[in-house]
C-alpha cells in the first residue's frame, strides 16, 4: 500500500494578478492528479527559528511517484509557465506516514 505524499510550498510573488492564472492552472492539475490542499496561504504562527514563508502551501497526494508525476505533468508545467519572472518558490515533496 502506498503512503501518501505532502508537497510543501513556500511561494513567494512579486504580482498578485498574475498568479490568479496560476492559481486556476495549478488547481486543474492538482486535481488531474489526485491531489488535495490541505493548507492554502492561511495564516500562520512561527513556533521556532526564522521561517517566514510569504505564502505556505501543502498539498496531499496518493503517494510520492504520483506527487512527482503531478510536478512534471504538461498541466503543472503551463502553470509553472503563467508565473514566470513574477514569482520563486521553494518547494519539497515528502513522504507521510
Amino acid at each position: 500500500m502506498s503512503k501518501p505524499a505532502y508537497m510543501v510550498v513556500d511561494a513567494r510573488s512579486s504580482d498578485p494578478d498574475r498568479m490568479l492564472e496560476y492559481r486556476r492552472l495549478a488547481e486543474i492539475a492538482v486535481s488531474a492528479y489526485g491531489g488535495r490542499y490541505l493548507v492554502r496561504g492561511s495564516p500562520y504562527e512561527t513556533q521556532e527559528g526564522n521561517w517566514h514563508p510569504q505564502r505556505l502551501v501543502v498539498l496531499e497526494f496518493p503517494s510520492m511517484e504520483i506527487g512527482r508525476k503531478f510536478y512534471d505533468s504538461p498541466e503543472y508545467v503551463e502553470a509553472r509557465k503563467a508565473r514566470e519572472g513574477v514569482s520563486n518558490f521553494d518547494m519539497l515533496l515528502v513522504e507521510g506516514l
